[in-house]
């Protein structure tokens, strides 16, 4: 016979996001939240070298022109919007789950990094960021002299 595990919080994290989901959809009677033009936040994943900060953000079917960065005092913004294309009229839809509507996304940097060094790149869906850090805040070696 073979053993299963049980793990509680498998079932608590479909729960929740079946409450998320009920939530959503009870803001806006008849409309699923997709539909209704909520915003939302496209997710990224952020990571440090000993050089920079690299962000990887998952925006799939933007343009670039849709979205805006900015970078203020140590924040970096990333704005943008996903239109909603026609609908068809011959088209009956049952269901839409696609997100449509404007996000903005703002993340603050610990440590100086060179705004004029900030390098952006869209690539099948993904907009990788690269923030380079100052030479200042960059780990460095001290050697020690022998008097």
């Amino acid at each position: 016979m073979a053993m299963i595990h049980w793990s509680p919080f498998q079932e608590a994290m479909s729960l929740r996001e079946a409450m998320s989901q009920l939530f959503e959809e009870s803001l806006v009677p008849g409309i699923p939240a997709a539909q209704s033009g909520q915003s939302f936040v496209p997710p990224l994943d952020l990571s440090e070298s000993p050089d920079a900060y690299v962000i990887e953000v998952v925006v799939p079917g933007m343009k670039a022109e849709d979205m805006k960065l900015t970078f203020e005092n140590g924040v970096l913004t990333i704005a943008g919007e996903v239109k909603r294309e026609e609908e068809k009229q011959d088209h009956s839809y049952h269901r839409v789950e696609r997100r449509y509507g404007s996000f903005s996304r703002s993340i603050t940097f610990p440590t100086t990094v060179k705004g004029d060094g900030i390098v952006a790149k869209l690539e099948q869906g993904i907009l990788h960021l690269t923030l380079p850090k100052a030479e200042e805040v960059k780990p460095r070696q001290i050697t020690i002299t022998v008097s």
